[in-house]
C-alpha cells in the first residue's frame, strides 16, 4: 500500500493528575519538557512520526481548552488536523472521533495511534517498527498492537501475554491483557517470557477498529451512530457538545482491545518509557545514588540518610536539603511544595482535596 493511505492519531487531551503538581489542569504534561530533551512530550511524538507518516497525515486529539498550546508546539499543524474534544472521556472516544474523522477522508486509511507522553529516544528503531506494523495491518485485518520487552516486574504497566516466539519481532497473536499486577504477579510475568509491556501504541485500518467498535463497544458506537452526517461540516462542533456529556469514559483496552479476537502484538526492541506516574518518573531519572535516590535540582542539594526519594526542585538559587526519608518525593516549585510518601495513592488523595475552591489555583 502507498504510503500516503498511512496516517497517525496523536493522543493529547490527558489531564496528567497522577503527576500533580508538575502537571496541572492549565498546562498538563504533554505540553511540558520533563524529559531532558529540548522539547515537549507532545513536540517529541510529533517529530518521531514525521518519518513514517505524511505530514498532512498527522492528526492530534486534544481538547478544546488546549487549542493554543498545541498550536503553540506544532505551529505547521493543519487546522483540520486538530481533533478537540469538548471534554475528556478516555481512549476510546478519542480514538473513535480520530477514526470517524479519517474515515471520511480515506476509506483506506491505516492508522498508528500513539500517547503523546512517551519518552523514546531510539527514533530509528521506532519507526522501523512501525513502518512494520503499518505495512503488515494494511495486508490484516487484525488491531495490531506494539509490546514492549519487559526489564523488571513494573506494576505501572498493563501486560500482555503472547501466544508464540517474541524475540524474531514479528506479529504474534495476543492471549490476554492484564492491567498493573501486583508485584508478585508481575514477576511471575517476567519470569514467564510470555509477557509484554503494554505500550499504548496501536495500528490498525480505521475501517476494522470502526467496525471492532461497533461490534464490541456499542455504548460508544451509539453515542457516534451520526458521525458521517456531522464529522468535518460546520456542524461538527455543536454535534461533538451534544454528544460528548453522555458519552462513556472508558479506554480502549478495556472497550475493545481485551474483547476483540483479532489482536496481534509486535514486539518492540527501542528503548521506551511512559512517565505517566511518579513511580514511572523515578524510574526514569537518570541521578542515581548508591540508596536509589533520584532527582534534579537546578540549584545544590544536600541529601542525607535517605532512601528511595526523589527530590525535584527547578529554582537556580536554592539548597534543597533533605534528610532520612525513605521512599518519599519532595518537589519543591514556585507555587506548590509537596512532601509525601512516593506512591499514587498520596496524589489521588491530594487531587481529592484540590476540588475545593480555595485550591483551585494550584489544579
Amino acid at each position: 500500500m502507498n504510503n500516503s493511505h498511512y496516517y497517525c492519531v496523536i493522543m493529547a487531551g490527558g489531564l496528567g493528575s497522577r503527576i500533580w503538581p508538575i502537571s496541572r489542569l492549565a498546562r498538563p504534561k504533554q505540553f511540558l519538557e520533563m524529559a531532558f530533551q529540548g522539547a515537549s512530550f507532545l513536540k517529541m511524538a510529533w517529530r518521531r512520526v514525521q518519518g513514517v507518516i505524511p505530514e498532512d497525515n498527522i492528526l492530534v486529539v486534544s481538547l478544546e481548552r488546549y487549542r493554543e498550546q498545541v498550536f503553540k508546539e506544532i505551529p505547521t499543524l493543519p487546522e483540520r488536523n486538530l481533533l478537540l474534544e469538548p471534554f475528556n472521556r478516555n481512549t476510546a472516544s478519542c480514538i473513535a472521533y480520530a477514526t470517524y474523522a479519517i474515515l471520511k477522508r480515506d476509506p483506506e486509511a491505516v492508522v498508528l495511534v500513539s500517547p503523546a507522553d512517551q519518552v523514546i529516544n531510539d527514533v530509528e528503531d521506532f519507526r522501523r517498527t512501525v513502518l512494520r506494523g503499518l505495512d503488515y495491518a494494511a495486508g490484516h485485518d487484525e488491531l495490531v498492537t506494539l509490546g514492549i520487552l519487559p526489564t523488571r516486574a513494573d506494576t505501572n504497566f498493563g501486560y500482555i501475554q503472547t501466544d508464540g516466539p517474541m524475540m524474531d519481532g514479528r506479529p504474534v497473536r495476543v492471549k490476554t491483557f492484564t492491567e498493573k499486577p501486583e508485584k508478585e504477579i508481575a514477576q511471575v510475568f517476567v519470569d514467564s517470557g510470555e509477557f509484554l509491556w503494554n505500550s499504548g501504541i496501536f495500528i490498525w485500518k480505521a475501517s476494522v477498529i470502526a467496525a471492532e467498535l461497533q461490534g464490541l463497544a456499542p455504548e460508544v458506537a451509539a453515542q457516534w451512530r451520526e458521525w458521517d452526517k456531522y464529522i468535518s461540516t460546520p456542524l461538527e462542533r455543536e454535534y461533538l457538545e451534544e454528544i460528548y456529556p453522555g458519552m462513556p469514559r472508558i479506554s480502549i483496552d478495556y472497550a475493545v482491545m481485551e474483547k476483540s479476537e483479532r489482536v496481534m502484538a509486535i514486539p518492540a526492541f527501542f528503548d521506551w518509557a511512559d512517565l505517566g506516574s511518579w513511580e514511572s518518573l523515578y524510574e526514569y531519572f537518570a541521578v542515581r545514588d548508591s540508596f536509589g535516590n533520584a532527582g534534579y535540582c537546578r540549584g545544590k542539594n544536600l541529601s542525607r540518610d535517605n532512601q528511595g526519594t526523589i527530590v525535584l526542585s527547578p529554582a537556580k538559587g536554592k539548597l534543597v536539603a533533605v534528610k532520612g526519608l525513605k521512599d518519599f518525593m519532595v518537589l519543591d516549585l514556585p507555587d506548590v511544595l509537596l512532601i509525601c510518601p512516593r506512591d499514587e495513592q498520596s496524589i489521588k488523595d491530594f487531587m481529592s482535596e484540590l476540588s475545593l475552591p480555595e485550591y483551585e489555583d494550584y489544579r
